[in-house]
């Protein structure tokens, strides 16, 4: 795992400064998403992994697959990944840029853990008041546990929040043993 991460991480650092210097994280976000669902294909992957495909083979597959939603600068980065055989990378290259694109636009991620499904407007406060709380921008994914009873239990980044009635009751059994 490190190793893939070691490996991605100056790829996604490299389309990072282009997208940066151009204003164009968004648009190389929905490029990166698409084409790391492209390489994660399970067609794609066999092809990918063939050692009987040369690389401008697999660099002209992915990018007939990917059609017109690559321009110049995607273009290169398929030709680049092909010709060093790391196109299976782009999912973590696609995640590692989208931290970097959190983290430069003051964006944190918030997974919200909750004892019951939360209805958008319920989602949509609740994200409010930990914004305000927390003072930054958050994006959020739900999670419904059920062992939590009742409340919730919201993680960002290494803080823990929770609120759940089995975290009262941890904390109160804790009270007590002591």
């Amino acid at each position: 795992m490190a190793e893939l991460v070691t490996i991605a991480r100056p790829y996604a650092e490299a389309v990072f400064r282009i997208a940066l210097e151009n204003k164009a994280l968004a648009a190389w976000s929905e490029r990166l998403s698409l084409l790391s669902s492209v390489a994660t294909d399970p067609q794609m992957r066999s092809c990918i992994g063939n050692p009987e495909l040369s690389a401008s083979q697999k660099s002209a597959l992915f990018k007939s697959v990917a059609g017109t939603a690559l321009d110049g600068g995607g273009t290169n980065l398929i030709d680049v990944l092909a010709a060093s055989e790391r196109l299976s990378f782009l999912p973590e290259i696609a995640s590692l840029f989208e931290a970097q694109r959190a983290a430069q636009e003051g964006v944190k991620e918030a997974k919200i853990y909750s004892a019951f499904p939360l209805d958008d407007v319920q989602r949509k406060a609740l994200v409010a008041d930990l914004e305000t709380r927390f003072k930054t921008r958050l994006t959020a994914e739900v999670v419904v546990d059920q062992s939590l009873i009742g409340g919730v239990k919201i993680v960002i980044g290494d803080q823990v929040l929770d609120t759940s009635v089995s975290g009262k009751l941890e904390s109160l059994r804790l009270a007590l043993k002591n």
